[in-house]
């Protein structure tokens, strides 16, 4: 019996500095053999959003630290190693190349395989890292800088559905948060104070709902937020909390009803899947107002749904490490000169959607 593939993860796409070494068993198995992520949520919460200069100059002062903590809580040495992978892009272009550049330095040094993984095929491949999911399967990926769905139906091999034609879902509750005065990442703040508001008390719009597709668009609920909160003037505590509810109410109705058409698209490309399996993935995938969503829609359209746990939703490098093992497995290796990509689309056959102009690199 062959020992299972050890691959060291890199990734430096955003605000998150992370290392990682997982192992790949012959029937296809992983284990996350070491995890570390370092946050630079402290660094960029001052400015409301991140800062890609300080990003990439974090990913520089702390990037070989971790990956030897990573390496050291593993168990194994480079030696051991079978491949190293590395985000490649799509994401801040400074970060990447910080990332990418470890990454073919360790590469060269130790003779190993490069692996130069889209970042955003880290996240459709994570469920398969945590238990046997088959392909294909349909992928909702919601972040801070994607909503989109992918029908998944091999490595490599990926169909766009629908995506955002403006901002990302995870962006419009950051933007929600910044006017009414709540803290960065402003994702938690709207979910937390959504609780003790009411739902009903503002009538915001549930964009494209009814569409004939599974596109996504935020940018005017956003706009309808803005409009409130300027007509209410002063905002008491309630108001906040109440304008966060009817927010989140509005996003919820509009995410089962994206939902539902990208079931029916599914279903139409692959007739033979009874029961296809739902992978849920990024960071607003922890919001317990839309997971109950995706519960709901799981029970009504006969999905086999799966949330990775919060930690594998948001950036990390074990995700990264698995996509190079599940690539390595198929032979799929990348040259040394490889160039970070600042865009990078998951499914590349697809037309570009044009909206704000950042689809046709992000979706």
């Amino acid at each position: 019996m062959t020992r299972p593939t050890r691959i060291l993860g890199i990734e430096t796409s955003c605000d998150e500095t992370a290392a990682a070494v997982i192992a790949r068993d012959e029937e296809g198995r992983g284990q996350i053999l070491s995890n570390v992520v370092l946050s630079q949520l402290k660094d960029h919460a001052p400015y409301g959003g991140v800062v890609p200069e300080i990003a990439a100059r974090a990913h520089v002062t702390h990037l070989d630290r971790l990956i030897a903590q990573a390496m050291a809580e593993s168990g194994f040495d480079y030696k051991d190693l079978d491949g190293v992978a590395a985000t490649a892009g799509p994401g801040l272009l400074g970060g990447v190349i910080v990332g990418l550049t470890m990454a073919k330095a360790i590469a060269f040094a130790h003779g190993k395989p490069l692996l130069a993984v889209n970042h955003l095929e880290g996240h459709a491949l994570t469920a398969r890292l945590l238990q046997d999911v088959e392909f294909p399967y349909l992928l909702l990926l919601i972040s801070g800088g994607h909503t989109q769905f992918q029908m998944v139906e091999g490595v490599g091999r990926y169909h766009r559905l629908g995506t955002t034609i403006d901002d990302a879902l995870g962006e419009a509750f950051d933007k929600v948060a910044k006017l009414l005065g709540l803290g960065y990442p402003g994702g938690p703040q709207v979910e937390r104070l959504a609780r003790r508001g009411n739902p009903q008390r503002f009538d915001f719009p549930r964009p494209l709902k009814g569409r004939k597709d599974c596109n996504f668009s935020f940018s005017g609920l956003k706009t309808a937020v803005r409009e409130v909160v300027n007509d209410l003037g002063t905002l008491t505590d309630q108001d906040v909390a109440d304008v966060c509810a009817s927010f989140e109410a509005a996003v919820a109705e509009t995410m089962a009803d994206r939902l539902k058409m990208a079931v029916h698209l599914f279903r139409v490309a692959h007739p033979q899947v009874e029961h296809p399996a739902l992978i849920v993935a990024g960071g607003v995938a922890a919001n317990q107002t839309l997971k109950a969503v995706f519960e709901r829609a799981a029970t009504l359209h006969r999905l086999q749904l799966i949330v990775p746990p919060a930690k594998l939703c948001t950036d990390n490098a074990a995700m990264i490490a698995w996509a190079g093992a599940e690539r390595l497995a198929l032979g799929l290796t990348d040259p040394l000169d490889f160039a970070a990509r600042a865009r990078w689309p998951l499914d590349q056959a697809q037309a570009p959607v044009y909206g704000s102009g950042k689809l046709g690199a992000k979706a």
